[in-house]
């Protein structure tokens, strides 16, 4: 099992869903299937058509940044948080 944390902003759009949960995946892509098979169109929120994990979204595994094949290790992190823009 693996601990996703996700924003704030993308948890309102969903009704129940939590900011914390916990989701049996060997790498981020299938973290993903896994949230939007609880949450349907939760995929279209985090990844784009290519698929990769969306411009204004940044995903980090166990403090570094990944993308959609990075594994995600037993026990560990997965954080999505939306990306800082600006100036």
């Amino acid at each position: 099992m693996v601990t996703v944390l996700l924003p704030s902003a993308l948890v309102r759009l969903f009704p129940g869903a939590p900011r914390v949960v916990e989701v049996d995946a060997a790498n981020v892509a299938a973290a993903v299937v896994v949230l939007d098979a609880r949450w349907p169109g939760m995929r279209d929120r985090l990844c784009d058509s290519t698929p990769a994990i969306r411009r204004h979204l940044n995903v980090f595994v166990e403090g570094e940044r990944a993308t959609l094949a990075t594994p995600l290790p037993p026990g560990g992190e997965m954080l999505v948080m939306t990306a800082m823009s600006g100036g």
